[in-house]
């Protein structure tokens, strides 16, 4: 069966989102380990980390994620920024090894202008930096891809793999596929033969075995886009069918596939996200959408 989640909230404190994941029936939990919006940070309590950890082994949670804060840019030529990132990065690993949380997702960075050669090599520098600091922390960088809006790296696989191949050490770095940003970045999977092709050029540029987790989100822009705007499950231009495809997939039976749709605080959506992609499980026929594919060859390239 796949592994299901959500986002959760941690106001209140980190184990909160644990206990609003398993009121929902959440498999999977994806969590901030601070305020996602500030740089700086409280230190996380021995009360908090023990609350956090005892409340995880309570609900039987093989599978929490951490992401990244949002004011992170390991791609920034400002160099001030630029350290500024590294250190918020390596505190969050290290809040993430306190918590006991082994995957860490992150969005690359952008390049604010230098170019795409001079960013990505901004980012791998950046990283092997984090790394070799946090060594022995046993936390993995899940690198996200992007939807590619403005200066934003990380779109397409050959960046993620360019970074994968240039940050080291490479045991520690992985990906993060959203589908949403996929979507909006050109990629075209909403068909059996695309969904296919997707995942021969994932596998040859970056290799399954580096895909450490999954952000199901139907993207509200159109096919090829450039922007980042996730909306609810079959509600937007992806349609319900390459989410069939995703939950009858074997090859991604031990991947964490966690939500980011709009909700609220009861997280009714979240039920309902979650419902339909169960719902999903084990239907066989492909589910026909009005809206013919565009912005993509058949092969499934990027437009």
């Amino acid at each position: 069966m796949p592994i299901l989640g959500a986002h959760m909230s941690i106001a209140g404190g980190a184990h909160q989102a644990l206990l609003r994941g398993k009121s929902i029936c959440c498999d999977a939990i994806q969590m901030f380990t601070r305020n996602a919006n500030r740089w700086a940070a409280k230190p996380l309590a021995d009360e908090d980390i023990e609350r956090f950890r005892t409340t995880r082994e309570e609900l039987g949670y093989e599978h929490v994620v951490a992401h990244a804060s949002y004011l992170i840019n390991l791609g920034s030529p400002d160099d001030d920024l630029w350290q500024r990132s590294q250190n918020a990065l390596m505190e969050e690993l290290e809040r993430c090894r306190l918590l006991g949380i082994d995957r860490y997702i992150l969005h690359p960075g952008a390049h604010v202008g230098t170019g795409e050669e001079a960013g990505l090599q901004r980012i791998a520098d950046g990283l092997t930096a984090v790394l070799a600091v946090t060594e022995g922390s046993g936390v993995r960088i899940l690198l996200e891809n992007t939807a590619g809006q403005g200066t934003v790296l990380g779109s397409s696989f050959d960046q993620l793999a360019w970074l994968l191949d240039h940050a080291t050490p490479a045991e520690r770095l992985g990906v993060c596929l959203d589908t949403a940003h996929a979507a909006a970045a050109g990629y075209e999977f909403r068909e059996a033969a695309t969904y296919e092709a997707l995942w021969q050029a994932f596998e040859g540029l970056i290799g399954r075995e580096r895909l450490g987790a999954l952000h199901l989100n139907d993207s509200l822009r159109d096919l090829g886009s450039h922007v980042d705007r996730h909306t609810h499950i079959g509600e937007g231009a992806l349609g319900l069918e390459p989410f069939r495809l995703l939950m009858n997939d074997p090859c991604l039976r031990s991947v964490p596939m966690l939500l980011e749709t709009p909700k609220g605080e009861d997280l009714a959506e979240d039920v309902v996200n979650l419902a339909t992609l169960r719902g999903l499980i084990g239907r066989e026929e492909p589910i026909v959408t009005l809206t013919a594919p565009v912005g993509a060859d058949s092969e499934g390239r990027r437009a």
